[in-house]
């Protein structure tokens, strides 16, 4: 995605291709992987409450399983509409304007060194979070959201997606919809910084060295990389950023306050809650987004020189 290759027959992607593009394959990408993000979610919320003794999700796989006998294969695409309007608002920004800040940052140059990119991960993942947190709120509260058959609609936090959005503002305000905005945005940073410039050095060595050529095999390669350094660095603050942003008005103070008291009654192992669908989830959500934006810029720019339109 990242590394110019310029060849004869192969122009490089306009800005707005790489903005649909991204978007776009953040769609496909929450598509394949939203039951492992779901289970995530209910992983990482799992120990808020002490009431019953003993733990209702055990694993992902076990997450899943119990899920699906208790609420139906639907839950674990609860919240879906809001991850893809997410996905099109948010991967939108951070993936498809990465290089355009690249560029910003280094004046023009097509060599950017380590500071620039990480400025740029920084800089597209902040305005990222500005732009669609609502939607974050909105997806992490109908993950959590337990539908238990026969409960009825009185049973449940939100009856839909726009709903949901409603009754956050009028009980909550809009400062509910940016509920743990600033978690998400350090987030989001550490996100993009090990995401988009581990897929982005990996990519780029792999080429110089002529260990692959710009093909699948080696944007799977450098996806899966990225997807695994993501996970080890982001999960403390992901797990923070979900149990702030489900939270009851007046739980937490805020973020740290957050963070401290899970450190507290759980310990730091409670940061690490939901890892191994962190990693699944990331893992196989970077190689499925990646290899198809890669694919979809290639395709987007051979239809637009064939039909020699402006894009």
């Amino acid at each position: 995605m990242m590394v110019a290759v310029r060849s004869a027959d192969r122009m490089p992607p306009t800005t707005a291709v790489k903005v649909l593009g991204a978007g776009t394959a953040a769609c496909v990408a929450d598509l394949i992987t939203f039951p492992l993000d779901t289970a995530k979610v209910r992983l990482q919320i799992q120990g808020e409450s002490k009431s019953s003794g003993s733990l209702r999700y055990k694993g992902v796989f076990g997450t899943i399983s119990t899920m699906v006998r208790t609420e139906g294969a639907r839950s674990l695409y609860s919240g879906l509409v809001a991850g893809l309007q997410r996905q099109m608002s948010f991967a939108s920004v951070r993936i498809g304007l990465y290089d355009s800040m690249k560029q910003v940052y280094t004046r023009g140059s097509d060599n950017a060194g380590m500071g620039a990119r990480l400025l740029a991960g920084c800089t597209t993942g902040g305005l990222a979070v500005a732009v669609a947190q609502p939607t974050d709120v909105v997806k992490v509260r109908f993950q959590a959201q337990v539908r238990l058959p026969g409960a009825g609609a009185a049973a449940q936090r939100y009856s839909g997606t726009f709903d949901a959005y409603r009754t956050i503002a009028r009980e909550e305000g809009l400062r509910g919809l940016w509920r743990g905005c600033l978690p998400n945005i350090t987030r989001n940073a550490i996100v993009n910084c090990s995401e988009l410039v581990t897929y982005d050095l990996i990519k780029e060595l792999i080429l110089k060295r002529k260990l692959m050529t710009d093909n699948m095999p080696c944007h799977f390669t450098a996806a899966f990389a990225a997807g695994f350094c993501t996970t080890i660095v982001a999960s403390p603050v992901d797990v923070v950023k979900t149990r702030y942003m489900n939270s009851a008005p007046g739980r937490y103070r805020g973020a740290t306050n957050c963070a401290i008291t899970m450190l507290m009654k759980e310990g730091p192992q409670a940061f690490y809650k939901g890892f191994v669908p962190s990693f699944l989830r990331l893992g196989s959500w970077n190689i499925v987004m990646f290899v198809s934006y890669e694919q979809i810029k290639r395709g987007m720019m051979k239809a637009h020189q064939s039909w020699q339109l402006p894009v």
